[in-house]
């Protein structure tokens, strides 16, 4: 089968590799223009392209696919199928059209819950304990279309948004050669989402990343691994700020109730932290601006902190 790829990021990779591993002939790939990277600002390509690339095969790279000039070079190509995943632009209704058979799409949740940029993001922040990967027949809204397969995940307390991710990816690849290898036998049964189901899982910003320590401990836990690795939870921190990249709340209220934000002392090589309804959390990662990361015991010790400082 003739497919053309549409995928940029680390996460469309395995997908990408299942394909080729399973003699499927991807004719062209689509990848978002090489961006600036790091503080040299040096333009990088995605990883789909340096795959792409690295396999002899034509790479394309508008900055808008939906310019009409664009048209031809997927009339020329001839797909059966067009595969998305994680792409990064709106496809028009024409992209759509140009499937013999269909444009799939794999997304990093289990549809209608989570549509939008950043599924396994949003699961972790809402503590999901299930998320998963839907296979679905692409529709022009964002998002929308039947669901063709499904595959659930678990999520662990201890994940975060980037290592839930690698395990979606996977998850995705072989749904994604399932899917295909489906609809060629005419195994498919599509099935129409539920609007009233839907969610959403809207871009991550760094506005979103500030941690507010009135929050119960699990709730700012899953906020910081739901922001790692970007942007990094941060707290505010003599007139500065503290990145916290890992931590574990404890689940049961202590019968402490210093006021939230106020550092309570060590645990193994840790820190403990008050938060909001009783509850504390243990940070076990955090990394101050231009140093590197350490562990919270290493930097309490550091910032000689005292048992009663804030860390706001």
């Amino acid at each position: 089968m003739r497919v053309v790829f549409l995928g940029t990021p680390k996460f469309a990779v395995p997908a990408f590799r299942k394909l080729l591993d399973n003699s499927h002939e991807i004719c062209g790939v689509f990848t978002q223009p090489d961006r600036p990277v790091g503080r040299g600002q040096k333009l990088q390509p995605g990883a789909v392209k340096t795959l792409a690339l690295a396999n002899g095969i034509p790479v394309y790279q508008p900055e808008k696919i939906g310019l009409e000039e664009n048209r031809r070079v997927f009339e020329d190509l001839r797909p059966d199928f067009i595969v998305v995943v994680a792409y990064g632009q709106i496809l028009p209704d024409w992209v759509l059209q140009a499937a013999r058979f269909a444009p799939i799409n794999i997304h990093a949740s289990l549809l209608p819950k989570y549509r939008g940029a950043a599924p396994a993001a949003w699961a972790i922040i809402n503590g999901e304990t299930v998320t998963g990967v839907s296979a679905i027949k692409m529709h022009r809204k964002l998002d929308s279309g039947p669901v063709l397969l499904q595959q659930q995940c678990p999520v662990s307390l201890i994940k975060n948004a980037g290592e839930l991710g690698d395990d979606l990816s996977e998850i995705g690849a072989s749904l994604l050669v399932q899917t295909l290898e489906a609809w060629c036998r005419n195994a498919m049964t599509p099935i129409e989402q539920d609007e009233s189901k839907v969610s959403w899982a809207p871009r991550i910003t760094k506005a979103m990343a500030r941690i507010l320590w009135e929050k119960p401990a699990l709730q700012i836990h899953n906020q910081i691994r739901g922001m790692n690795p970007w942007p990094g939870a941060y707290s505010d921190f003599r007139g500065g700020w503290l990145h916290i990249w890992r931590s574990m709340p404890g689940m049961e209220p202590l019968d402490i109730r210093e006021i939230p934000g106020t550092f309570l002392g060590l645990s193994q090589d840790a820190m403990q932290v008050q938060c909001g309804e009783g509850t504390i959390i243990t940070l076990t990662e955090v990394q101050m601006p231009a140093k590197a990361r350490v562990t919270g015991r290493e930097f309490a010790n550091g910032a000689r902190l005292r048992i009663g400082d804030r860390i706001i």
